[in-house]
């Protein structure tokens, strides 16, 4: 009885390290985070991500322009993202808004009418947001590794419209970039490469 206790312990362990993030070091969530930024811009992000009470907070203050964000422990999956700092107002005010409750229609409303009314800042120029994102088999929590990753690409713009950047509204082709929200407030350019 005493081995079979000890054998699921065992092999549940892995489960309850990925759930209880507090035994994911900053060390770990730094370098997960930073994998999603390009290599020349890693040494000087800025990586936000989760205390051992699972509050976002600083792990690493920034000299750059860029603002990574480590993977949540709520969510399934390895999700992690690094975006221009000219996109963190818009960022953190969606966090802001998820914390009090909003659904994601709730918080597109909210942001639109505080981007139009000059509450909320938005670039005026492309800003960039790095995606990456993988299963949690993949993901080693003590060194932060992440394996058979995937990246994604996309540049923020408000009030984007087909027939100003010549791109579809639609994705097409797997790999072509395409323009998602065009013509509102959070329009952005989507570029998924193709899989190997």
């Amino acid at each position: 009885m005493t081995k079979k206790i000890i054998l699921f312990c065992f092999l549940c362990c892995p489960l309850i390290v990925r759930s209880q993030n507090n035994t994911i070091s900053e060390k770990a969530q730094i370098k997960t985070a930073l994998q999603a930024a390009p290599e020349s811009y890693r040494s000087d992000a800025k990586v936000l991500g989760y205390n051992e009470k699972d509050k976002l907070v600083t792990l690493q203050e920034g000299t750059g322009h860029l603002v990574c964000l480590a993977d949540d422990p709520d969510n399934k999956g390895i999700n992690v993202a690094c975006y221009s700092d000219k996109l963190e107002p818009f960022m953190a005010r969606g966090r802001q808004l998820s914390a009090e409750g909003k659904t994601e229609s709730e918080k597109r409303e909210i942001r639109k009418e505080e981007i139009e009314n000059g509450e909320l800042e938005m670039p005026e120029e492309p800003a960039a947001l790095y995606v990456l994102t993988g299963k949690e088999e993949d993901y080693n929590p003590q060194t932060g590794e992440l394996k058979n990753s995937r990246l994604r690409y996309v540049l923020y713009k408000p009030y984007m419209t087909a027939e100003e950047t010549g791109l579809p509204t639609k994705p097409q082709m797997e790999g072509m970039p395409w323009l998602m929200d065009a013509g509102t407030q959070r329009s952005h350019v989507m570029i998924t490469p193709a899989k190997n």
